[in-house]
């Protein structure tokens, strides 16, 4: 999939373009896509606007009527191929998402692998049981069966654009939907265009799958285009509130899974060393632009100081810079609007009683690995969801307060607990609100096979994943059948 070869739509022809039942050209004119470490121009591609998706909605529900009869085995053979694809061309892609999210090149390999695993997913779900016979009170025969939606909106973030992007995408086709994907425009390529090549590529009919990079008012048009029947939604908790608002509004079927504020508790008796390691993990991984980044660091007072300690020394040995350098761990933040708010969730904590032992500063778009010891409620570190590499340490004195503490959060998506004793960990782990939870593992963990998703501001109760694919893209018939019709007393 060599970019400047024939078979291959090559950069400089992107222009105005967007994924139609063919490649068009889109009625909002282009958006330039640079390297948020650079900035560099990488590309220009086409806008989508809210004309752009009711004409891909259109196309595609007039698509999906042959996909949702094509076999299921059929459906199957097409992702693996784009399965296959993906790993083929993955050394050339990744290079594409470090320049286009700023990821360092192990970030962006994870996203080739489990993006690859995530369609593979897919395929398998393409032939699974999804029907059943049910109990009856006379004669005819009754059973249930799972159809697809129709055609599935899926609208995708930025900072996992290849990874959030094709775990709806292949587990709604595989179903018999169609797809009208808007992916970020920042990272329209790595997050759209790359996954359009693919699927084209491994034989996916034409008008099945549409993507179309846009702005708000083109994630709005998805919500409420009579021919879209569900929306599945990555982002933030605002955005996230505004999709359902639409979508229920426009009696679609909606599926969130949002930000985290999400807690990893080190109680008394843990490895301060393996503590330590999963914490800075979890906390400046992508500079911390995930949802589940750890967000808190609940250390116990007897621990608290040496965690500390160690955390602080792994933030001072995180160099921030270029990914393309290959001799940094942190890339950059990905525009300068989140740099300043990043900067003023750090300034509020210490302007409130908390001590910032390491970072605070950046260098244009490259923000430090900080760590603020002493956070407690009331101030923005401990409230607000930062997306940015800050490490918050909140002191507690026994696990019934570490409970209390992690359960303050209007959020709800991950957790950790480490402890030298997993049933301890487990038992206060299995009390927190949250929809996933980690026994002696950091809060940065997915896949294709567990059902992922949230509580509170974190999601809707609606999953993502495993065997969640099945209930979210896909709604029950019930069929009755008799031999031939009978009279009725009327």
């Amino acid at each position: 999939m060599n970019m400047q070869s024939p078979n291959f739509i090559a950069v400089e022809k992107w222009t105005g373009k967007a994924l139609f039942s063919d490649w068009q050209t889109t009625g909002a004119g282009a958006i330039e896509v640079r390297d948020p470490a650079t900035d560099a121009l990488l590309a220009s591609v086409g806008l989508g606007g809210p004309a752009d998706i009711a004409r891909a909605a259109a196309e595609a529900k007039q698509a999906q009527r042959a996909w949702a009869k094509t076999l299921p085995t059929e459906r199957a053979a097409i992702l693996n191929k784009a399965a296959d694809l993906l790993v083929a061309n993955g050394e050339e892609l990744i290079g594409w998402i470090m320049r286009e999210s700023g990821s360092i090149q192990p970030k962006a390999g994870i996203e080739i692998e489990h993006g690859a695993l995530f369609i593979r997913h897919a395929a398998n779900l393409a032939t699974q049981p999804t029907g059943l016979v049910l109990s009856g009170f006379d004669n005819r025969t009754n059973y249930a069966k799972r159809v697809p939606h129709g055609v599935v909106g899926v609208i995708s973030p930025f900072n996992f654009p290849l990874v959030l992007s094709v775990r709806a995408i292949a587990a709604a086709l595989a179903l018999g939907n169609a797809v009208v994907h808007k992916p970020d425009p920042r990272t329209a390529i790595s997050g759209g265009i790359i996954i359009a090549r693919i699927f084209e590529e491994a034989g996916l009919p034409k008008g099945v799958l549409q993507i179309v990079p846009g702005g708000a008012d083109a994630g709005e048009a998805i919500c409420t285009d009579p021919n879209i029947a569900m929306v599945s939604f990555t982002g933030s908790a605002r955005g996230g509130s505004k999709v359902g608002e639409l979508c229920g509004k426009h009696l679609k079927k909606v599926q969130l899974e949002l930000g985290g504020k999400n807690a990893l508790i080190v109680l008394d008796d843990a490895d301060l060393d393996i503590a330590a390691s999963n914490a800075a993990w979890g906390a400046f991984l992508h500079q911390g632009q995930i949802c589940m980044a750890t967000g808190l660091i609940l250390a116990h007072n007897s621990i608290a100081e040496a965690l500390t300690e160690k955390l602080v020394a792994k933030a001072s040995h995180l160099p921030a810079g270029d990914p393309s350098s290959g001799r940094v761990a942190l890339g950059p933040i990905i525009s300068d609007g989140q740099v300043a708010t990043i900067q003023a969730i750090v300034d509020d904590a210490v302007a409130k009683g908390a001590k910032l032992l390491a970072g605070g500063t950046h260098d244009g778009r490259f923000y430090a690995a900080t760590v603020l010891d002493g956070v407690k409620p009331g101030m923005r570190a401990f409230e607000e969801e930062i997306f940015g590499p800050v490490a918050c340490i909140v002191r507690f004195a026994s696990d019934e307060e570490a409970v209390e503490i992690a359960n303050m959060s209007d959020y709800g998506l991950a957790a950790g607990v480490i402890s030298a004793a997993s049933g301890r960990a487990l038992a206060l782990g299995e009390q927190l609100n949250v929809g996933q939870l980690h026994i002696n593992d950091q809060t940065v963990n997915g896949g294709p096979f567990a059902p992922f998703g949230g509580r509170g501001k974190s999601g809707n109760g609606s999953r993502i994943g495993g065997p969640a694919d099945i209930e979210e893209f896909t709604q029950w018939m019930w069929i009755s059948v008799k031999d031939q019709a009978t009279a009725y007393p009327f």
